[in-house]
């Protein structure tokens, strides 16, 4: 299994949790029932706390990683990954939070302490710059990314569909049948 100890802290997988050989998942990682974390995906809790909900998936080439705790902000920025959240392809998160049933578009970066609510999605190619606290409901893009229009009620269906689709596929890779 790809999963790494860093100094006294162990990844911890729930239940029906898929990690393809080739990622890393480091540290002080916990990953919730259902997850799936792809290819070469690299989670590094190291020096601050990795946490993914239920029925997320982090795809292909994603990088996941944590700021460290300091005397001037002793939490640090670890990284939340809340419940049916789909990363795509390339995407960097660093130190922030995501909320339930969003999706982060293919090569996204999303920095320190940005806040993303319930039901956001998140444009191919766009950077969060640190700090901000988006809205729900909305499309973001751009670089920096700025809210563009309010989702469409089949683009909020479509949120929790995407995550969904991912664990039926991690289901048959964990079942042999891909």
């Amino acid at each position: 299994m790809p999963l790494s100890n860093y100094l006294n802290t162990t990844p911890i997988l729930g239940d029906r949790v898929y990690l393809h050989p080739s990622c890393q998942v480091i540290g002080d990682v916990k990953i919730g029932n259902d997850s799936s974390v792809w290819c070469n995906t690299v989670l590094r809790g190291d020096v601050n706390r990795i946490v993914i909900g239920r029925g997320s998936n982090v795809q292909d080439l994603s990088m996941g990683h944590v700021s460290h705790k300091t005397a001037d902000k002793p939490d640090g920025s670890p990284l939340i990954i809340g419940d049916h959240v789909t990363v795509g392809h390339s995407v960097i998160l660093h130190g922030c939070t995501i909320g339930n049933d969003c999706l982060i578009g293919m090569g996204s970066i999303i920095m320190d302490d940005v806040v993303i609510p319930d039901c956001v999605m998140v444009g191919a190619g766009s950077l969060i710059s640190p700090g901000k606290t988006l809205e729900s409901g909305m499309l973001y893009m751009g670089r920096p990314a700025k809210a563009v229009r309010a989702l469409t009620e089949d683009e909020i269906k479509y949120l929790r569909y995407s995550a969904e689709h991912y664990m039926r596929v991690k289901d048959n890779y964990l079942s042999g049948t891909n």
